[in-house]
Formats: C-alpha cells, structure tokens, sequence
C-alpha cells in the first residue's frame, strides 16, 4: 500500500488542470479514431454538462492525488454521471509519468471508490480506450468488467 491520498484540487489549480484535461481527451478521441472536430465537439458537450460554470458540478470530486511526500502526482475526477445518481464514472484518472508503476493509481481509484460509497454510489463505471492497455490491466485487477466494447475498422 502507498501512502497515496486524495485532496480538494484547490479552485486556483482548475482552470489549468481543465485546460490540460480537456486537452488530453480530445487527443485520447483522436487516437481512438474520431475526427478532430467530432473530438472537439464531445470536450464541449463534456464541458457544458459536467463544468456548466468552469466548475465541477456540487457532486463531483476533482481531487490532486498525493503521495508521501505531499507532492502531486497526479489527479483523480469522479462523481454521479446523472445528477443525483447513484450510478458513478470515473471521468479522469491521470498519475505523472515520473511516478507510474509505484500504485498510485490504484490507490486513488481505491479511495475514491469508497467515498463514492459513502455518498450514496451503486456502482462506479468509467471508459478506457482500447490502446491504454495498462489502464485496462489495472481496471480488470480491481474488478471493473467489461460493459461494452466499441470496434471499428480503418478503410483508407
């Protein structure tokens, strides 16, 4: 176990993190095979439903995942993915290269699973692109399974 832990991003830190997270998921998109602009469009519906204001909703949690030495490592954003939901997502996870591979992840995945309990979640779904194939060994080790599977096939 490390001694990973959650703690509030703080309000002067989002509009960077958002920035830099929206930026990584149109990217992500891409990779996975949308065009940039359908890309782009999915980050603004992300946007406008879940940072309405440039702020998570009241129920969602951005957390700054700490380790032992108080340094950011990464971060962690989960909350209901209907208002007032018992059904949660895990929208972002993201540990710094420098500090993968030492559980971080895990253990703020862990975290917030048991707060996402405590506040009234049922279950806790979230969405990893078929090339992250770290990310979809240490989901399957924590007991996420399969809901769907997207394929699709180039034909240039």
């Amino acid at each position: 176990m490390t001694d990973t832990r959650l703690r509030e991003m703080p309000a002067t830190s989002l509009p960077s993190w958002l920035a830099r997270s929206m930026a990584e998921y149109v990217e992500a998109r891409i990779r996975a095979g949308e065009t940039r602009e359908q890309a782009e469009a999915n980050k603004q519906k992300s946007l406008d439903q879940w940072f309405p204001s440039g702020r998570p909703l009241d129920e969602h949690h951005v957390w700054d995942v700490v380790d032992g030495d108080d340094a950011v490592v990464g971060y962690l954003w989960i909350g209901p993915f209907e208002q007032g939901g018992s059904d949660w997502w895990v929208f972002d996870v993201e540990i710094d290269e420098a500090f993968r591979r030492r559980g971080h992840a895990r253990r703020a995945l862990e975290l917030g699973q048991a707060i996402a309990k405590q506040e009234g979640a049922t279950s806790i779904g979230l969405n990893v692109f078929g090339y992250n194939t770290g990310a979809k060994e240490l989901y399957e080790q924590l007991g996420y399974g399969v809901t769907a599977v997207q394929m699709k096939l180039p034909l240039d």
